[in-house]
């Protein structure tokens, strides 16, 4: 499914602008934003494909119902390690 054409002009001129500033950075700072820019790429490829295999589970039937209060409690829990 692609986004509407609005959302592909749009994007596609925040990019040119981003890339246009960026052409003003050193050689370093560019590499350096580049890899950070491939890096959430990736995480953000990664994690919807891992919502795309819940969603499928969820669809099979497979889900568990959990306790909102004991996943909070480990999120905050997870967090606070840092």
């Amino acid at each position: 499914m692609q986004p509407p054409v609005c959302y592909n002009l749009g994007m596609v001129r925040i990019l040119e602008i981003a890339i246009s500033k960026a052409a003003e950075l050193s050689e370093a700072a560019q590499e350096q934003l580049g890899r950070e820019m491939l890096e959430r790429i990736d995480s953000l490829a990664e994690l919807r494909t891992a919502l795309e295999i819940g969603i499928r589970q969820l669809d099979a039937g497979e889900g568990k119902q959990r306790d909102i209060e004991e996943v909070i409690r480990r999120a905050r829990t997870a967090h606070a390690k840092g």
